[in-house]
């Protein structure tokens, strides 16, 4: 009696790449977070959060991105230390910055789309360096649009005082941020990855 057994794959190899990619995304995010710095106009922290947003549109595109983000808020609302300075819970899912974090899985989805358009993945290196601006701006235009609108909510201020508040002392940082994230995209590490 002669019994053969095959291998079976549940799921394909690429899927789990992904899936490693987007954990990975998620986790730098969240190590991006402990970089945080008291902004003195404003009760919101600066962060390189957003840095772990773009790389993960850029790197993963819009829907790979925004699982990432998924991932990243799921983990800091189950307890992982990966919000701004170490903070966890639901807490800041609903707090003055909650407008910020909802917004990273679509402001990924967004910047992946605009990087990668309606094409398979590929190498955001090859993007021209003004569709990657782009793609950026529009990123932090989001983030900053929702978390004005977050912010207005729960401190209960009116939208031109929120933007003042939480949005207009963060466009410096905003701009580095973009230029930091271009020079990974077309730096030789991430081009080798």
């Amino acid at each position: 009696m002669s019994t053969e057994a095959e291998s079976v794959e549940l799921v394909g190899e690429e899927i789990i790449g992904n899936i490693v990619r987007a954990a990975l995304f998620a986790t730098l995010t969240g190590a991006f977070a402990y970089v945080s710095i008291p902004n003195p106009l404003s009760p919101v922290p600066v962060s390189l959060q957003v840095l772990g947003v773009f790389l993960a549109g850029a790197f993963l595109g819009p829907f790979w991105g925004s699982v990432s983000m998924a991932l990243y808020l799921l983990s800091g609302a189950v307890g992982a230390p990966v919000f701004a300075g170490g903070s966890a819970g639901i807490g800041p899912l609903f707090g003055y910055t909650a407008g910020y974090l909802w917004s990273y899985p679509v402001a990924a989805t967004v910047i992946g789309m605009i990087v990668h358009g309606r094409e398979t993945l590929h190498n955001p290196d090859s993007v021209g360096t003004v569709r990657l601006a782009l793609a950026l701006t529009c990123g932090t235009i989001l983030i900053y649009s929702l978390g004005t609108i977050g912010f207005a909510l729960v401190q209960n201020v009116g939208l031109i005082e929120a933007f003042f508040l939480s949005a207009i002392a963060f466009i410096p940082f905003e701009i580095l941020k973009i230029a930091a994230a271009i020079g990974i995209v077309r730096s030789d590490v991430a081009v080798a990855a």
